[in-house]
Parts: structure tokens; sequence; C-alpha cells
């Protein structure tokens, strides 16, 4: 039974970064935001990982995870404010920080880690109707083998452990 006490702690960090503005000054225009993944908790496929989501895939992604989670409460997202007083270097901020602890919340809840949804949407690049497809098996690839395959090119992150000869 004292072996337990060696067992390492599960630890995830989870870090919404680096907001881009994509297609500047054009009417299609939006924000996406880099997520910076770290862990060594045995629910995720990779240990590290880093994508880019836009708000709009964040709020998809929250509905999903309310429609599977049953009673389990889903945190909030920051709101979809149009009326904001302020620049809008502020609002992206604002809005950074609250999809960062939206994240952070989520990947405590174990109930919500279980949704593969969850896993694509932060360790692969699939689009929302990919990652649809790939959960339904309708994608060319499982899940986890759509987030090893992104593991594997993933931003310049070599994955440790899967060093093999």
């Amino acid at each position: 039974r004292a072996q337990a006490a060696f067992v390492p702690q599960e630890l995830t960090t989870v870090r919404v970064q680096d907001p881009r503005v994509q297609n500047e000054g054009s009417w299609n225009s939006y924000v996406d935001y880099k997520i910076f993944l770290h862990t060594n908790s045995k629910a995720f496929t990779a240990k590290t990982s880093c994508v880019r989501r836009r708000y709009r895939e964040f709020v998809w992604l929250r509905r999903q995870l309310q429609k599977n989670a049953g009673l389990v409460p889903v945190p909030e997202l920051p709101g979809k404010s149009t009326f904001f007083v302020g620049s809008t270097d502020e609002f992206i901020e604002k809005r950074r920080q609250g999809l960062q602890q939206f994240l952070e919340k989520v990947v405590q809840n174990v109930v919500l880690l279980s949704d593969s949804r969850l896993h694509l949407f932060l360790q692969s690049q699939l689009s929302v109707p990919e990652i649809e497809a790939c959960v339904q098996g309708q994608g060319s690839q499982t899940v986890t083998e759509a987030i090893l395959h992104y593991a594997m090119s993933n931003c310049g992150w070599v994955q440790e452990e899967e060093s093999r000869p």
C-alpha cells in the first residue's frame, strides 16, 4: 500500500496564448489563439501539443460538451460582446483570459475529459466538421491516429517518449 505515495501527481497545463488576427481588414477577419497543452495525464494521447483555434470553435466545443456531459455543469465561455467599450486589444486579451479559464476548468473535469471531441479540439488541427466525422467513425483516421498524426508534425514539438529506433 505504501507504494501509492510515489505515484506522480497528474498535471495538465493548458495555456491560451498569442492571439492573431486572420484576414485582417476584410469582412471575414477573426482572431485565433494558440492552445498549448503539456501534460503527464494518461487521459491524453500526446503529452505536448499546440493548436490554433478561434472563438467560434470554442463555442462549438462547449455546446458538444454540454450535450454529452449530462448533469455535469460545463464552464462558461467569455461573452461574445459586440458592444465592447475599450480597445480591440483589450477585448482580445480579456477573451484570451476567459478562454484559458474555460479550458483549465474543462481539463480538470473527468467527465468532460472523457469526450473525444475535446481531445481532437486540443490536440489536432482538424476542423469542426472533421472532428465530428472522426468521432462518429466516418473520418479516415481514428481519434488516436488523428492526434498522433498531428503530434508527429506538431509545430516542431517532438514527443519525448516516442523516440524509438
